[in-house]
């Protein structure tokens, strides 16, 4: 006689989460409506304006010789020589800023990830200058340390050849001699530590145990940084990039106040020509077109950075 054996049981299927619908969909998104419309109109109606008035001809000191041109102001952009030298201006200037300030703030992280006397002390003094207003920084750099009779390297150099016997030393005009250094440099004093801060996450964001049996397995430091850290910090180095590129190419203030965008229009980067094109020239036409081809440069900039931001969160989510 043969038994019959039941057959075994399955779960059930889990149970499908029903798609939220278009209407519970807009409930979630009414709260967020007034800041919505608060962006447009703060920033994209002025766009707007901008783009209309880059299509006109359109001097202030002739104020009856308005008239629509189209892509003309555009074409002129690309073509003027001054605009063609402020946009070669402002890629070596953005371009050393930013290199400079990643590798001094990748070696500030560096020290600072370690553990010392102070380091807290440390930390809020580096960060400081980044704290500072941007006129004020210029200034300060200006008048305290590029000034040829009382600034602090004409001071230094003084005093340091009195040390060797002699009665004074060179009295250099520095923002005059070397105009794109000195912007330079005050530019990378600012941004060295907007660029610490980040790689300094970047290395306090390490998996422990990596390093660990990296220690373990013999690897020297700079084999550990060579072959860990540093593609660990790719993605750190490049959001620190990325933004560091979207403010710098806007630099105005240290240009204006340290140079005014000379000698003989050496250190005039693209904010500063739409500037001069604006108050001085009263083409605001042509300012307006300049003005949105450095927007949509900037948008372009800004797309990379939202990938690279949001890849970090991908990675830490996937943790």
């Amino acid at each position: 006689m043969t038994t019959l054996t039941a057959p075994p049981k399955t779960a059930p299927p889990p149970a499908r989460t029903p798609k939220p619908s278009a209407v519970s969909k807009w409930k979630r998104r009414i709260p967020l409506l007034p800041a919505l419309v608060f962006t447009i109109v703060v920033t994209q109606l002025p766009f707007v304006a901008t783009l209309i008035i880059s299509t006109f001809q359109w001097n202030i000191l002739k104020p009856g010789d308005r008239h629509f041109v189209g892509l003309s102001n555009f074409a002129f952009v690309f073509t003027d020589e001054r605009l063609r030298t402020a946009v070669l201006n402002t890629v070596v200037l953005t371009a050393s800023v930013v290199l400079i300030s990643v590798i001094l703030g990748l070696g500030l992280a560096i020290l600072l990830d370690r553990r010392f006397a102070g380091r807290g002390l440390a930390r809020t003094l580096l960060i400081a200058p980044f704290l500072v207003m941007p006129v004020a920084a210029a200034l300060l750099w200006k008048h305290a340390i590029y000034n040829p009779d009382y600034g602090l390297l004409n001071g230094t150099l003084n005093a340091i050849y009195r040390l060797f016997g002699a009665d004074n030393g060179p009295t250099l005009d520095w923002i005059s001699s070397y105009p794109m250094p000195a912007v330079v440099i005050s530019l990378v004093w600012q941004w060295t530590p907007f660029m610490m801060l980040i790689l300094l996450a970047g290395l306090q964001a390490q998996p422990g145990d990596v390093l660990e049996a990296a220690r373990m397995d013999g690897a020297s430091a700079t084999a550990t940084f060579r072959h860990i850290t540093l593609p660990h910090l790719r993605q750190y180095i490049e959001l620190g990039v990325l933004l560091g590129t979207i403010y710098i190419v806007q630099t105005f203030d240290a240009v204006y106040t340290i140079t005014q965008g000379g000698p003989g229009s050496q250190t005039t980067n693209l904010p500063y020509e739409i500037y001069l094109t604006m108050f001085r020239k009263y083409e605001y036409g042509e300012a307006a077109a300049a003005g949105v081809v450095v927007v949509l440069g900037s948008i372009v900039i800004a797309t990379f950075a939202l990938r690279t931001i949001a890849s970090l969160f991908r990675e830490e989510t996937a943790r």
